[in-house]
């Protein structure tokens, strides 16, 4: 399975997926992840809605905040793929992939 990990929209905008974390302890962490494009191509996005992994509790989620690139924040002890649909303001839709990576401090990968 290849994951969908850029799209180009059909206004040329590109659209990526991006993520970050923090390691709490004791195999958890906090972890974010967020629409990447241009100030203009932000501004193109209606909402984003990204499908986690079914053991989450509502999961999935609708996020409308533009001002932090539709960011969405959580908390886990493994890695999966999420899927993200990018709802436009021309009611236009692109979807993406994204496999959330989680590191230990020691940079050694979760596998999980």
């Amino acid at each position: 399975m290849q994951i969908k990990t850029v799209k180009i929209h059909r206004s040329k905008e590109e659209y990526r997926v991006k993520q970050d974390y923090h390691y709490k302890d004791d195999d958890y962490w906090d972890w974010s992840i967020w629409i990447d494009s241009s100030e203009s191509g932000l501004n193109k996005i209606e909402n984003v809605i990204y499908n986690l992994h079914y053991t989450f509790p509502n999961p999935v989620r609708i996020i409308n905040t533009r001002e932090n690139k539709f960011k969405l924040k959580a908390s886990g002890w493994g890695t999966f793929i999420i899927y993200v649909r990018i709802n436009f303001k021309d009611e236009t839709v692109t979807e993406l992939e994204h496999e959330l990576e989680l590191y230990y401090p020691s940079g050694d990968k979760n596998e999980e």
